[in-house]
């Protein structure tokens, strides 16, 4: 499970990871907003049209957040079917941008 579900169903762990690699390649410097923000939101824009969303809950079909919402995840295979999915998708994504 990517970043073990502290994010309570919000942003998926395989984005929050995508963007602390751009806020390392781009993050530094004076201008770091006009080259690193940008980057950010093309990457999670090109998440959304990729995987329909970049919202944990959306992508799993359930809010693990909540108790019932993690036992189903678990019960159903979800993390480990499809959060190596997403994170192979933020991969992709980083190197067609060449980041």
């Amino acid at each position: 499970m990517v970043f073990g579900g502290n994010m309570e169903g919000e942003v998926c762990g395989a984005v929050s990871g995508a963007i602390m690699v751009i806020g390392l390649k781009y993050g530094d410097g004076p201008d770091y907003k006009a080259t690193a923000y940008p980057k950010a939101a093309e990457f999670m824009e090109r998440f959304k049209e990729k995987n329909a969303s970049y919202i944990c809950k959306d992508i799993l079909g359930c809010d693990i957040s909540s108790e019932a919402g993690m036992l189903y995840a678990r019960e159903n295979g979800l993390f480990k079917d499809i959060c190596p999915r997403m994170v192979e998708s933020a991969v992709d994504i980083l190197e067609d941008m060449e980041i």
